[in-house]
């Protein structure tokens, strides 16, 4: 796989920047600093300027099926695991995709597909990761970087370089029991809530097509799509 690698200064979002400027090849924008860069839903990503790696990668899948697209997650969230797993340890996935340390989280990940019949066609991926920032001032609960774990600098360059040589070793097989084996909260019973108020639960599966599988301390098994149960933390 082959990447047009685009370094800017600034735009409000690289996910946006590739809808409108990506074409038929792989493409990956790297930006400085984002204006307006986001999470899942209405999510605001803090980033200081200069000190993080955000970037977005424009990918056109062959052969992946729409009810399988949950594969991309499972891909690119073991690549960065794997890549960060070189320089600081006990690092997780919390599901489907946010990259954690300990109970900090040190990146996270936005996936937008585009479908032609029962295929991705197009597939755009950005990603924030907390790198050299040293203090963060939103009102994120739980915000960890790079630089706060080991105290030094990381050069972003090279990191993304090694993510996206290593995306592309995962892409190309199936890796549903190495995500399992990473996930955040993977033994043991833990404390979630959904529309019906808290509970405990340990995590039983992940489906092919991204549901989280959980079992409550009553015995019951419960079903979720993205959104549908928050972990607390």
């Amino acid at each position: 796989m082959e990447w047009e690698i685009i370094h800017i200064v600034e735009t409000d979002s690289t996910n946006r920047w590739l809808r409108e400027r990506g074409g038929e090849g792989n493409v990956v924008v790297w930006a400085d600093y984002q204006t307006a860069g986001r999470g899942c839903g209405t999510n605001h990503w803090e980033s200081e300027r200069g000190k993080n790696l955000t970037f977005s990668m424009l990918l056109h899948p062959n052969g992946v099926r729409a009810h399988r697209q949950f594969r991309i997650s499972m891909a690119i969230s073991l690549a960065i695991c794997k890549v960060l797993g070189e320089y600081i340890g006990d690092l997780s996935i919390k599901w489907p995709n946010d990259i954690y340390w300990r109970d900090g989280k040190i990146g996270g990940i936005l996936i937008e597909n585009t479908l032609m019949g029962n295929s991705v066609k197009d597939c755009i991926i950005g990603i924030g990761l907390n790198i050299n920032q040293r203090v963060f001032k939103s009102n994120a609960p739980n915000p960890v970087s790079m630089w706060q774990i080991c105290e030094q600098e990381t050069d972003c360059e090279q990191l993304l370089t090694e993510i996206l040589r290593t995306f592309e070793e995962y892409l190309g097989k199936y890796n549903k029991e190495e995500y399992l084996s990473m996930l955040y909260r993977r033994k043991g019973f833990h404390p979630y809530v959904d529309k019906g108020g808290p509970f405990m639960a340990e995590i039983v599966d992940v489906e092919d097509d991204g549901h989280l599988v959980l079992c409550d301390d009553n015995g019951q098994e419960r079903r979720y799509a993205f959104k549908e149960v928050q972990f607390i933390i």
